[in-house]
């Protein structure tokens, strides 16, 4: 759709500084690994439900696989927007503070993917961003596994499901 805007939930990333502060570099992309809270707070103040004056742009950042981190400020959300669409593993899990997402988006889809088709191109991805072969087999079966096992437990709360072949 023209003039749409892409507010994705990997912005909200912690830093991969952090990250490594807190030992949870090995599993970035898990669901301790975001500002949860952050992303909520954005999509709120997007929808005008945080209770401030609205400025004309909101602005959201953006996950730069390049360096591996968060740009803060990157993506501009004006108040006249036609359409925000969001992505990411967690917006329909049901653990706070995840499950506060569902309740602020109009509709919020599930993509299905073949269980084999999703781990093939996890491990192409890590190994595209530089891991070796066995380590993008590690981490793919590893904690890409763990995370993918707590994102399809909460496809009954999409409003519709893709056939994501």
């Amino acid at each position: 759709m023209p003039g749409a805007v892409l507010v994705g939930m990997d912005g909200f990333h912690l830093a991969h500084a952090t990250l490594t502060a807190l030992g949870r570099v090995d599993r970035k992309g898990a669901p301790d690994t975001f500002d949860a809270l952050g992303y909520v707070a954005l999509l709120r103040r997007i929808r005008g439900l945080d209770g401030l004056d609205h400025p004309e742009v909101v602005w959201a950042p953006h996950f730069d696989r390049g360096i591996e981190d968060a740009i803060a400020g990157a993506v501009a959300v004006a108040a006249d927007v036609p359409l925000v669409v969001t992505e990411g593993n967690y917006l329909l899990v049901d653990e706070p503070p995840w499950r506060d997402v569902v309740g602020l988006l109009d509709a919020c889809w599930y993509v299905d993917l073949d269980e084999d088709v999703r781990r093939t191109r996890l491990q192409a991805r890590h190994e595209r961003y530089g891991r070796t072969r066995e380590e993008a087999r590690a981490r793919t079966w590893g904690s890409d596994e763990r995370n993918a096992a707590l994102v399809s437990a909460s496809r009954s709360r999409a409003t519709a499901v893709i056939d994501g072949k």
